[in-house]
């Protein structure tokens, strides 16, 4: 095996981890998901079934992905956040008609705690902060904050949030194309 499974972990024959991926204690990967390489799974974190992740992603602990979720190359997923398939849930109500997608695009990350209702694209390099609930879309380079989570700002590539010329006061990178969306940060 070119991966590490522990000994905790359930992982599923049919699932495809790729290389150099590490999950760790009971963290359980369902049938046909599919984990990229280079990717780190903490204790506790639940993929199910037919769940695509890209590589370099690292989930920590107690996080659940469920079916309808994708997630891009170079995501960051924080300590017990948790994602929706379904906007309408009903104990005895269950069919592939009621799935709802989410896709979390190219290095974007989100917070510890944070809730992710489905139908949602959080863009790449985005930011959901801790305790975020989000219920609608997030631009590229968003910062959301708070429930429901609202746009306050914008990020760079490396983390650090824009000034209002949409420049990273850290490593000079600047992000013009992020101006259509200056005016939802006002609202």
């Amino acid at each position: 095996m070119d991966y590490y499974i522990h000994p905790t972990a359930e992982v599923s024959p049919k699932a495809n981890i790729g290389k150099d991926t590490k999950i760790w204690h009971q963290a359980q990967v369902r049938e046909n998901a599919i984990i990229g390489e280079n990717c780190i799974l903490g204790k506790g974190v639940y993929i199910d079934f037919g769940v695509k992740i890209g590589s370099r992603v690292k989930i920590e602990n107690y996080v659940s992905i469920y079916h309808g979720v994708e997630i891009e190359d170079d995501v960051f997923i924080g300590p017990s956040a948790t994602f929706t398939n379904d906007k309408h849930p009903r104990s005895w109500l269950w069919d592939e008609s009621r799935l709802c997608y989410t896709k979390v695009k190219k290095g974007a990350s989100i917070g510890a705690n944070a809730t992710i209702v489905c139908g949602v694209e959080i863009g790449e390099y985005a930011m959901v902060a801790a305790g975020a609930v989000v219920t609608k879309n997030v631009p590229p380079h968003g910062l959301v904050v708070g429930v429901p989570a609202k746009l306050v700002g914008f990020v760079c590539e490396c983390g650090e949030k824009l000034d209002e010329n949409f420049r990273c006061p850290v490593c000079g990178k600047e992000y013009p194309e992020l101006k259509k969306y200056a005016e939802e940060v006002k609202r």
